[in-house]
């Protein structure tokens, strides 16, 4: 009898033991050595500090960095009974990871990233984050401003609004447009550091309306700038 139950107990610590396996890799993963790295995504939930190094783009400090930016001014979202409104439906439909208010602050992140990228004629850090028709304009425009030994700087004083003016789903690809207005110091300087453009006492309100994309089918989680206009 005795024999028996040390038998029955050797079997049910084994069963443990392979349990408490089981969840430790469950919880801490698998390291195959195949893992990919992956950008820094600014339509995600985590704040930049949150991700590990590698995934963060380092902006030139400007003041308020992307997390202060975004909380400078509360966002204004579509009534309900709009267009606008019955768009976000359906992309909440297609994507249930979508939330416009989610999607509101990572958008004003991304604005900030795109700005002082392009001052800084910065063009690894645009790639990933425009669609090829915008980095192809973007890049000749930073181009043409390196050819003429000019630098262009940029201070983004703060995001006074992100309103979500446009939202549709075209088949599989969601677009959501968004009008920006910020508050920003624009200088052009020649070779020389003398200003051929711009004053860099003034600070200009600015209207910018971008439109993002993202096919919702997608494993890929990110939304690229597909489009730039200015207001009319």
């Amino acid at each position: 009898m005795g024999e028996g139950l040390g038998f029955f107990d050797i079997i049910v610590f084994a069963a443990i033991a392979a349990f408490l396996v089981l969840r430790l890799r469950g919880v801490l993963g698998k390291r195959t050595g195949h893992e990919q790295t992956q950008r820094y995504d600014p339509f995600r939930k985590e704040k930049p500090e949150e991700n590990a190094q590698d995934k963060v783009i380092q902006l030139p400090d400007r003041g308020a960095g992307p997390a202060d930016a975004a909380a400078e001014a509360p966002d204004s979202m579509p009534e309900a009974d709009t267009p606008v409104a019955a768009g976000l439906t359906q992309i909440s439909l297609a994507d249930r990871s979508f939330e416009p208010d989610g999607f509101v602050q990572g958008a004003r992140v991304a604005f900030e990233m795109v700005i002082g990228a392009f001052a800084q004629g910065d063009t690894k850090t645009l790639r990933p984050l425009l669609s090829n028709d915008v980095y192809e304009d973007f890049a000749g425009a930073i181009k043409g401003r390196e050819e003429a030994n000019e630098t262009l700087e940029t201070t983004l004083v703060g995001i006074d609004e992100a309103e979500i003016i446009e939202a549709e789903l075209q088949g599989k690809t969601a677009f959501v447009t968004i009008k920006f207005i910020s508050e920003q110091v624009n200088v052009t300087r020649d070779a020389d550091g003398k200003v051929v453009d711009g004053d860099e006492s003034h600070v200009a309100a600015i209207t910018d309306i971008w439109t993002f994309a993202r096919n919702t089918r997608s494993r890929d989680p990110n939304w690229t700038l597909v489009a730039t206009r200015s207001s009319n």
